[in-house]
């Protein structure tokens, strides 16, 4: 049996080189030095060797996944996928994964409920966005769905509010019901079903009053004249009013522009 000649320190904090025979034979880390106790003069035998360098691979798995974790809170797949990229076997890396789920240190649920309080606090990920980033992070999609559905509708306000905060200047430059589907629009794309994004919408508030809508009516019948000017009368009143239409004018108010009623037509060419 070969015996144990020498145990040296590395330079590497924590590791050290295991000689047998008076030769190099392996480095091991300072828990598996002393797991083992391995001293000068300790004989080994084949299934002993066997037991200390597998029990040093899955030491060596559960410091990297520790250090990984120290950072920030991972899940279990981010975990495996750091370890496999650092060369260590699907056993080891299972077992300290398991290891560290028993210590509290991993857990799916945990981070899931984790993400959902972030987006609710300072965030601006709606439900939908959450289970797509969740999911891709390798989180079973049932643990999702269960997480989120302790979530009530109106707790999504506030972050919903943070999405349409840059919509805020829009008010007074596009009509209301443009401004409405430009904020429902912003809301879908974050992940918000679409009875959230209406109570966001309703909560915000950012109905422009006459006077604002009047203001936006200008401000686009302007926008609008300046881009068909050079057209024909009869074909440039037709594009002005088509483009005001898209842009969420009612037929009443597009008539009051075309008519002068908001600026006098003599004095468009002025803009």
């Amino acid at each position: 049996m070969p015996i144990i000649t020498k145990v040296s320190s590395q330079k590497r904090p924590g590791r050290y080189n295991i000689f047998l025979d008076g030769q190099y034979a392996f480095s091991a880390s300072e828990q598996t030095v002393a797991e083992f106790m391995l001293l000068k003069g300790q004989e080994l035998t084949p299934d002993e060797l066997a037991a200390v360098k597998k029990f040093d691979v899955s030491s060596k798995a559960t410091a990297l996944a520790s250090n990984y974790l120290s950072y920030q809170a991972r899940t279990v797949y981010e975990v495996l996928q750091y370890l496999q990229k650092h060369g260590i076997e699907d056993e080891a890396a299972q077992n300290a994964v398991s290891q560290l789920s028993a210590m509290g240190f991993l857990d799916d649920r945990k981070y899931v409920t984790l993400s959902i309080k972030q987006s609710l606090r300072s965030g601006t990920d709606g439900p939908l966005t959450l289970t797509r980033k969740l999911t891709q992070k390798g989180i079973d999609p049932a643990i999702v769905q269960e997480k989120l559905a302790e979530v009530a509708d109106k707790d999504w306000l506030d972050t919903g509010l943070r999405v349409l905060k840059s919509l805020k200047s829009q008010v007074g430059k596009v009509s209301e019901r443009e401004l409405n589907r430009k904020m429902n629009s912003k809301l879908l794309s974050h992940g918000f079903s679409s009875s959230i994004a209406s109570l966001v919408v309703a909560e915000a508030d950012m109905r422009p009053d006459a006077d604002a809508q009047v203001e936006a009516l200008k401000k686009q019948g302007v926008k609008a004249y300046k881009r068909f000017r050079r057209l024909p009368e009869s074909e440039r009143e037709h594009k002005i009013r088509n483009y005001l239409f898209t842009h969420g004018f009612a037929s009443n108010e597009i008539d009051a522009f075309l008519a002068g009623e908001i600026i006098p037509l003599d004095e468009l060419a002025e803009y």
